[in-house]
Formats: C-alpha cells, structure tokens, sequence
C-alpha cells in the first residue's frame, strides 16, 4: 500500500488525482484539515472517490480553509530478484496471491521438476522471506472484512500513522490477516505441491511476509538461519516448530558467512558455526552455496559473494571426510528420541502485530525486542536449554513445557489465557515479565475481549503456579525456584551449551564448548539413569563416565562430546585422569617436501609464508620425520602426538562479516598423520593430538604430517579478477566481499610438536 496527498487550495473546486500505474489501484480517499507537511490523521474523514474535473483531476467541494485529501492505492513493493541467474530478472513474487503463486508452479516450477523424470529431488526449498515492502495484496480489503468482521477501509489513516488509541490494535488485525494469507496462499499450496510431486517442501519460514513461528507447521522441513545460540534466533524458530509439530528432520542454512573473505575459513571455523546449531536443535546442515568452477579456469576457482567455500579447490579439502563424519554423527544423534527442553519461552506475536508499520512487516525481524539476549542467558545459564511458543501453538496443542516464561506479553486473547489456566491447574509453572496480559488482541469488540482477558490474568496471577518478575535479569533466579536444572555448570555456564534428547531407556547430551578458551568445571544433571558413558563424536568411540556427585567436565577450545545416559550396565571401569609426560619433543629437524621440489630441512618449526619462495603457496606440504623409541617406551602406556594447544585471539572477530572461531592452529590449517605408512588420524580441532599408541613399534617409526593450508595465500599472490565487461553486460548482481582482507596467512605446522604417554 502506497500514500499520496494533494492539497486543495482555499476555494478549490477540484484536486490532482494520483498517478495510478500499471496494476495499482485507488482503494480510497480522505479529507481534512492541513497541508501536505503536516495533518493530523486521526481527524481526516472517509471522502466519496472524487468525480472526474478534467484529465487527472476530479471535483471537490470549495471550502474557505486549506485541506489535504489522502489517497491509498493498493500498490506493488516493485522490489526485484536479488543477483538472479540470467534469465530470471524479474519482479519477486506477491507471496499473499494464490493467483502468483500458482502462476509461479505452473509456468517456473513444473518444468524444473520435469527435467527430474521419475528421480524427484530430496526438496524444494524457498529461502528466507525477504520481500521488503510487503503488507498488501489486490483482495486484501475483501479478505480481511472475511477474516476479521470489519471494513478495515475506513482505519486506512490508522495503520498507515499510527495514530489514535486504536492504531495498535488496528494494526495487530492488519498483520494477522497477512499472515493468514501467506500460510494460505504461499506455505500450503507449495507444501502440497512438493507432496503431490513426490519431493518435500524445505522452507526458511520467517521475515517478510509476516510468518509466525507456527507456519512452519504448514512445511516438511523447517529449515533456520544463524548461529546466535544464546539470543533470539531465526533458527530457533524452526527447531521449536519441528519439536512442538513433531517435524523429527530440521535443517540450518549453515556458513553463509562464514569467515570472509571467501578462501579464508577453516575445518575449524565450520565445527564452531555448526555446534551452535547443533545446540539450537539443528540435525541436517545446509551449506550455503560454492560455485561450480569451470575445467581449466584459473586456482583457486570462482567464488560466491558470501560463501565460504569447501570442494576441492581448498587445500585442507584432504580432511572435509573427517569433518562430515563428526556432522553426520551429530546430526544422527540428535535425530533420536524426543527434543527434552525443559523452558518454553512464549512469542508475543499480538504484540509485535501491534507495533508493525507500513512497509516493513517482520514478527522474526521484532521479536529481539522480547527475547531480549539476557532473558536467553538467564535460561542458558541456569542450567536448562528452551524452545519458542506461540498463541497459535498453544490454542492448537496446549503447553508441555514445564516452564512457560511470558517475556512482557500484554495482548492475548481470552482462548489463549484459558489454555494457560488449563496448563497452570496441571501443574505448569509461568513466569510473567513485568505483568501479565491485559489487552485484547485486535480492534473488533476490544472492550469485551479486553475485560477478559484481564479477568484471566487476575485469576492466573492468584494462582501459585504463576511468578511475576519485574525484568529479564530476575529469571534465572525464579527458574531456580520451580525447577531443577537439566545440566548445571558450576562455572563457566556462559561458555559452554547443551542440548538433551530423550530416549525410551536413556539420554543423549550433546555439549559443546562454544568459547576458545579450555573449560574445566563440574556440571550436575538431572537426568539419573543407570549409567553413564562418552561418546567420541569424532570417531565413535565411547568411554565409562561418572556423573555422580557431580560430572567432571574438561573441554578444549571448541571442544564437543557427547554424554549418554541408559539403563544398561557400564561399558566398563571409570578411567581416571593419569599425568602425561614427554616421551619425545619434536619441535626440531623436520624434512618438508613442497609439490614437485626435494624435501628440504626445517631446523625450526615455522610458516612457510615466511620464505618468500612459499608466501604465496596454496596446497599440501608433507613433513616428515624419523623418532627412535625403545620397547618399554612403546608398551610403557597410551602414547599421543600432540601438536599444542593453538593461540586464542581476540574474542571479537575482525572480519566486517560472518563468524569464526577465534584461535589460530598450531597446526595451520589441518592435517592428516601417517605413522609407519598407516593413516593415523587428522587434525584439523582441539584438542590438536592423537592416539598412535598402535601404530609405533621399537626401534625407528616414520612420522609424515601432510599439512594443507588454505587456498587464501594463493589468490593473495594473483590480481584481483576485473568484473568490469561482466557488469557492464549483465549489471553489478554481487560485489565481492572484503576483498582487502586478502593476504597470505600463516600456514604450515607451527609447533610444538611432542610425543606424550600417559602410565597404564
């Protein structure tokens, strides 16, 4: 929707209409006091659509004082396809028209889908809605007088300004009816036609139109976006509506941007963005899209504006299959049993309906303001991980959370407060920040509603069920009070995440060290089962725990483990941590071999940036050494070749975009180990060793590390590529990002490198 004034001069008998263009239309016209600059439109009356007074005018009453007539035209947001593909410019869809939509299945999606024949892709997928601009559709009068009981012409000024004590309400209607048409219009019709083609609907459902959290109900496979674990997140959107929607399968849109420039981000950098969604309740990662690179163009092959970039044009490409082994088995493990979040946090969608304006329409752009970071600590923190709740959610299935928090939630309708004295009578516990509601949601028959609504919060608010806390800082503490923790740090809560799935005869914990510092505290669990055990997501193993009286908890920098309690016997005795000692310090005479060059000596472990025949060198360098150990040093105990700790940096990242973590390697940036010949292990995250117990032998052992650095320091020793003719042909559809952040990085093994054993 669209707003135009003309001031009609003292005396005027006649007023310029607006430029109505191609597929607009003049919904209505307003009349009051002012000019131009400045009218109050809570006083401008509904006019008559004026009569025609010659071309592009139409005839007015004279009065003796200046006056504004306002127009509101049903428009177009005119927003056009982001950096489309050639041949597919054009206008984004209005995701409120079926009409659109269908068009769109018909005339786009059909004939992708027919070049599958009868081997249907695994999804099809829409992105995150980013049509900016959209709040209204051609039937949006029509429908909305269908849905909501009034004529919402009459409000136009209303919503458009804000003003008068009605607007917030006013408001609230005019979202909530958007919402309802893109769940019908765009959600279901496209969800019913992946079904009916044999293929899934995977959906960013959040940002503009107005979904809710609840419309992922309506797709296959909720999918999120963004790492922000411990503030509201758009990804948290979609693992609460997979839990409470019984959706066992939820995909993250994972690295977009991730450690930019493109080239720059590591093994690391991906483990650290993919335990954040892990923790949120992510089980399949999506990467953001690399570009095919054509045979024969130049290293280290194109790249995408955002994206980090993992094929085969990246040296450490070498151990991507250890990296995707610890996904898979991460995202199998918390692919089993039920989600077992303990806290739901209610999203006041009435609320933030309320306080949308024209043109920029988001429940999941405004909800920060409710979920505010602390109020996500105060939960993390004490000990518990949370899901999101919505009306829509509550009215269709209740509350099984035994925690609800209310974060300043002031309209709710009368149906939702009885489903929450339901749940508080059995045995539910509410914590409201500061009050509980006492509005009516919408406008029709407010006064009513509003009555209602705060006759319920009276009566929720007698119950002892129910806890008011004045701010966000309050909760952690009133959590305490109603509920044991699930998993309780005795330090360092702020660091490290964790998330439970509940299975018929055990529990599964995945914990993770989101911090680059070691973590070393005791953790109490709620959970009690009959055993305890750690399951090495890197490789399957599993060793005994105890987590009686407490669980001792050591993690490295970005370190994760998985915890699983069952009721079977113990996989065998607690091992207790033995002091390790050197057996051998390697940090000395290395021979390293560069492709198609002799080995050369490496007195000192260094960068071989450092030299300028290597400063530029993207690839695989190979380092080997010979280590003589006796037989008593081989059979005295549990041997590891430890690479060091690495270098914590800065917590706050110094790329303009995208996240990493913030440690540099000693090992830059992964590596495969050999020992006598026989693969050992990679290296590639904290903590930077590995067992090769069983793969040394008395007398001389060849160890060979085959390190591969990133494909950064080639493309900083190459000119920049000239886009110019492509722009100029096709126009600026991207613009490469941090390209002056482009430089060799340390690269190669750094040190110090030492054999350790630990005593049988």
């Amino acid at each position: 929707m669209r707003v135009a004034v003309a001031e009609v001069a003292p005396g005027a008998a006649s007023v310029a209409l607006p430029a109505i263009m191609s597929g607009e239309k003049l919904l209505a016209a307003f009349v009051g006091a002012g000019n131009a600059k400045q009218y109050d439109a809570a006083a401008l009356k509904l006019a008559r659509l004026p009569a025609a007074a010659g071309p592009g005018r139409a005839a007015v009453a004279p009065a003796a004082d200046a006056r504004v007539m306002v127009f509101y035209i049903a428009s177009r947001t005119g927003q056009q396809v982001k950096r489309a593909a050639l041949g597919a410019e054009g206008f984004v869809l209005d995701h409120l028209s079926r009409k659109a939509i269908d068009h769109h299945l018909n005339t786009v999606a059909e004939p992708l889908l027919k070049a599958f024949g009868d081997q249907p892709p695994y999804a099809v997928f829409s992105d995150s809605l980013e049509v900016y601009g959209t709040d209204w559709t051609d039937d949006f009068l029509e429908e909305f007088q269908r849905r909501r009981g009034y004529d919402l012409k009459p409000y136009l000024p209303a919503i458009h300004s804000g003003a008068g004590a009605d607007a917030g309400a006013l408001r609230h209607d005019w979202v909530q009816t958007q919402t309802e048409l893109v769940n019908e219009r765009y959600l279901t019709p496209v969800n019913d036609w992946a079904k009916k083609h044999k293929t899934q609907f995977r959906s960013q459902t959040y940002g503009e139109p107005a979904v809710s959290m609840s419309s992922n109900r309506l797709v296959a496979l909720p999918e999120g976006e963004g790492p922000q674990f411990r503030t509201f997140s758009f990804t948290r959107l979609a693992t609460s509506a997979g839990h409470l929607y019984n959706k066992p399968v939820i995909s993250a849109e994972t690295w977009t941007w991730l450690h930019s420039p493109a080239f720059s981000a590591t093994p690391l950098d991906m483990k650290a963005e993919a335990d954040r969604m892990l923790l949120q309740g992510v089980n399949l990662f999506v990467g953001h899209g690399w570009p095919y690179t054509p045979p024969g163009s130049p290293e280290p092959g194109y790249s995408f504006y955002a994206a980090a970039v993992f094929n085969d044009h990246q040296p450490w490409w070498n151990v991507m299959p250890d990296v995707t082994s610890y996904l898979g088995r991460t995202s199998y493990l918390l692919r089993q049993g039920r989600p077992a979040n303990d806290v739901a946090v209610l999203l006041p969608n009435d609320d933030v309906y309320a306080s949308m304006t024209p043109g920029k329409v988001s429940l999941s752009a405004e909800m920060h303001r409710h979920v505010t970071p602390e109020l996500t600590e105060q939960i993390l923190d004490a000990g518990h991980n949370l899901d999101y709740v919505d009306a829509e959610s509550i009215l269709a299935l209740g509350v099984s959370h035994a925690v609800l928090v209310m974060p300043h939630v002031t309209r709710l309708s009368p149906e939702v407060m009885a489903r929450l004295a339901d749940y508080v009578r059995g045995g539910g516990k509410i914590i409201a920040i500061g009050g509980l509601p006492s509005m009516a949601p919408g406008f029709a028959d407010a006064r009513r509603i509003t009555s209602q609504v705060v006759a319920a919060s009276k009566t929720l608010q007698a119950s002892a069920g129910v806890t008011l806390v004045a701010d966000d800082t309050a909760v952690g503490a009133a959590l305490a009070k109603v509920l044991t923790p699930d998993l309780k740090l005795a330090s360092q809560s702020a660091d490290v995440g964790f998330i439970r799935r509940k299975l018929a005869d055990g529990d599964i914990y995945f914990i993770a060290n989101t911090s680059n510092r070691e973590v070393r505290t005791t953790a109490k669990l709620r959970a009690t089962r009959k055993s305890a055990s750690w399951w090495n997501p890197h490789d399957g193993t599993a060793s005994a725990a105890r987590v009686t009286p407490a669980l001792e908890l050591v993690l490295a920098p970005y370190e994760s483990r998985i915890l699983v309690l069952d009721d079977g016997d113990a996989i065998g005795p607690v091992a207790l941590p033995k002091p390790s000692t050197v057996l051998a310090e390697l940090g000395r005479d290395w021979q390293v071999r560069f492709p198609g060059e002799k080995p050369q000596a490496m007195p000192q472990l260094r960068s071989w940036t450092d030299d300028p025949s290597t400063r530029f060198f993207s690839g695989i360098a190979v380092y080997s050494k010979d280590v003589e150990l006796s037989a008593s040093q081989v059979s005295g105990g549990a041997i590891r070749l430890d690479f060091g700790k690495g270098t914590p940096l800065d917590t706050t990242p110094k790329v303009p975009a995208g996240m990493r973590a913030m440690l540099d390697s000693p090992v830059r940036e992964a590596a495969e180990v050999f020992v006598n010949g026989r693969r050992a292990g990679s290296v590639w995250h904290p903590p930077y060793e590995l067992d090769v117990t069983s793969h040394l032998r008395a007398g001389v052992n060849k160890i060979e590390v085959r390190v591969a650095n990133l494909s950064l320091n080639a493309l900083a020793g190459q000119e920049r590529p000239d886009y110019r003719l492509l722009s100029a042909r096709y126009g600026q559809r991207f613009v490469p990002q941090d390209t002056h952040l482009i430089v060799p990085t340390a690269s190669g093994m750094l040190g110090p490198v030492r054999l350790l054993t630990q005593p049988k």
